[in-house]
């Protein structure tokens, strides 16, 4: 009998698990099934860039069922695991729950946005961990630019307008501030009726430093340049409230802001702690480097597997990350969800697994249309060739030829025509101008 493989999630690690299963696997030898409420893998690290209307929407996302061919797709989540009868709980999209009897099961729910307790945030923030909420803050930024072009300069709602918050000065936070202050720049030759100086970027960081991942000069370098460019870079301060779109910071500063984008850190999703799977003190699922799933001894669950964001993976490679646990981000994801895909083949014709010792190949980001960085070890790369490297890699890095092609072609496009910034301020609402017009039936006499 072909066993049956349930992948849960079709992030980064369960959309490279089912690919390569699908090239590894023997015909009979196994089945396998996905389950997300998306139909589309999103590529994380070009949400800024989508934000900033550098790349379509759709060029960063791919599509399942057209590069899976032999997984089986369920549009929804999975809500329960008890693998100790070997069975999830599906709550498909449509439709009532059910039960999905598995004999492998492969947990890669990805992470979410972990946000404190903070008034306002809840209500008035954005996270920048979705291609919806990328595509929501580029839409916001133009209708934003476009309604306080009619204000008065120098009024209360059109400086409010004109304002942009970004809370963590992590790799998120600074793509994010970075590329919508070039977006912004670059909208203020549409918008003759507002200058540079009106626009305010601030970027909030609790700690004393931004992007732990590279060295303390390079991150040095990245405020200088982000100051240079109008961001104010907020250090030692926290978010103290965000009601009503009024800013408070720890350091007494008070501002008002329209946009505010949350990035300060993730978590994996909660519902796992409620499974019978052995959790960690953080909520991730603990595994092995052999990414099977173990209890706190170490001793192995059957049957059992994770990678990516929501496991916590040990780092045996000469420069583990913080905790000596895998961090969450997408060159672990990829990594593991390939290896995953060999382990449980091998597992499956009684061969031995493979441990995830990855090389680190080091931290690139883009800081706005051509600057960026790029640190490998002590060496550091700045500005013009750094935001190409940071173009190549990710436009490589993207799964299937036909996303890659999409990518560059979009940013050749983009070179002689410049970025995109017509804004479609009814797409959340379509049918409101249908509505507003269309012919009801006369009220009963």
């Amino acid at each position: 009998m072909a066993k049956k493989i349930l992948i849960v999630g079709g992030g980064y690690a369960g959309f490279y698990t089912a690919w390569k299963l699908e090239k590894l696997l023997r015909a009979g030898e196994a089945e396998v099934t996905i389950v997300d409420p998306l139909p589309y893998m999103a590529y994380l690290p070009f949400l800024p860039e989508v934000a900033a209307g550098s790349i379509e929407p759709r060029h960063a996302v791919v599509s399942r069922r057209r590069h899976l061919n032999r997984t089986a797709n369920i549009a929804g989540k999975v809500t329960g695991i008890s693998h100790a009868t070997k069975t999830a709980t599906i709550t498909p999209n449509s439709g009532e729950p059910f039960d999905f009897e598995y004999d492998e099961i492969v947990v890669t729910t990805g992470s979410v946005s972990r946000t404190f307790p903070i008034p306002g945030v809840a209500d008035e923030a954005i996270g920048m961990k979705t291609i919806e909420e990328a595509v929501s803050v580029r839409d916001r930024m133009v209708d934003n630019f476009e309604r306080a072009a009619s204000l008065p300069a120098g009024s209360p709602e059109r400086e409010r307008l004109l304002t942009v918050t970004v809370v963590g000065g992590g790799f998120a936070g600074i793509e994010t501030i970075s590329e919508l202050r070039s977006f912004a720049t670059y909208l203020l030759r549409r918008y003759p009726e507002i200058t540079f100086d009106e626009t305010r970027f601030h970027l909030i960081e609790a700690m004393g430093r931004i992007m732990p991942e590279v060295s303390l000069e390079t991150s040095l370098w990245v405020i200088k340049d982000q100051t240079r460019r109008g961001v104010n870079v907020h250090l030692d301060t926290q978010l103290s409230s965000a009601v009503d779109g009024k800013i408070e910071l720890s350091t007494g500063e008070t501002y008002e802001s329209d946009l505010i984008v949350w990035t300060a850190g993730v978590m994996p999703r909660p519902f796992l702690r409620g499974t019978d799977l052995p959790i960690g003190p953080r909520g991730h699922v603990i595994a092995l480097p052999t990414l099977q799933i173990a209890t706190e001894d170490g001793e192995v669950i059957e049957g059992a597997w994770t990678a990516g964001d929501t496991s916590q993976v040990p780092d045996i490679s000469p420069t583990p990350g913080p905790g000596g646990f895998c961090v969450p981000n997408a060159q672990h994801a990829v990594r593991q969800g390939k290896l995953l895909a060999k382990n449980i083949a091998a597992s499956l014709r009684g061969e031995g697994v493979r441990e995830y010792n990855h090389k680190n190949a080091g931290a690139v980001a883009g800081l706005g249309l051509n600057t960026g960085v790029f640190q490998s070890g002590k060496f550091a790369m700045k500005g013009y060739f750094a935001w190409l490297a940071h173009r190549f890699y990710h436009g490589l890095a993207i799964p299937t030829w036909e996303r890659k092609w999409r990518v560059f072609g979009g940013w050749v496009g983009h070179f002689f025509l410049g970025r995109d910034t017509v804004n479609l301020p009814e797409l959340e609402q379509p049918r409101a101008i249908f509505e507003e017009f269309a012919s009801r039936p006369k009220p009963a006499e």
